[in-house]
């Protein structure tokens, strides 16, 4: 084969990714890096704890419960910044609407006055209906109806404890607009 006619044939399949509606629908990476792992995590059950410095006040874990601590890194402008928390566990499902019972309450260490989160106990909640059919199933996040937003302040690490086999999922948004005023 002639070179034009290979770049022909490379050129047509490059246009129609570049022209079709899913390659402009992905958003690039933010330019802060905020899509990059900023918020380190640890996790420790009553087998395994070890009072670390920053967060000995918090009690310990209890049997059936996991400590998870997110130690958030110190930011220039952390009043633009939010953390949102969800809730659940991976569940392998099929085509319905799935969620889980279980209540998220703050709680506050004595005499420090820190805040902290606990789920006691998360079971299988409401379920859509839907005929499946032959569906297979997928892997997915299902959570409790409890979300949680957090202001972003690095001083003192956020501490949760969940029962075993619980996933805690983090994300955090930035705001980039001005504020608009109303007089």
């Amino acid at each position: 084969m002639k070179l034009p006619q290979l770049c022909h044939l490379a050129a047509v399949p490059l246009a129609f990714t570049l022209l079709s509606f899913n390659a402009s629908a992905v958003s690039p990476p933010h330019p802060t890096g905020l899509d990059a792992p900023m918020i380190s995590v640890s996790s420790m059950n009553a087998n395994n704890y070890a009072p670390v410095e920053t967060v000995k006040m918090f009690p310990a874990p209890k049997k059936g419960m996991v400590q998870h601590i997110l130690t958030l890194p110190k930011l220039e402008n952390e009043t633009d910044y939010m953390v949102e928390i969800q809730i659940g566990q991976t569940q392998l499902v099929d085509c319905n609407k799935h969620g889980l019972n279980g209540q998220l309450k703050e709680l506050t260490v004595e005499g420090w006055g820190y805040n902290y989160y606990q789920v006691d106990e998360i079971s299988e909640g409401p379920s859509t209906m839907m005929a499946c059919f032959e569906l297979a199933k997928k892997e997915a996040f299902v959570q409790i109806p409890d979300e949680l937003t957090l202001r972003y302040d690095s001083r003192l690490p956020k501490v949760f404890y969940l029962p075993e086999g619980a996933e805690l999922r983090f994300r955090t948004w930035k705001a980039d607009s001005t504020y608009q005023y109303s007089k």
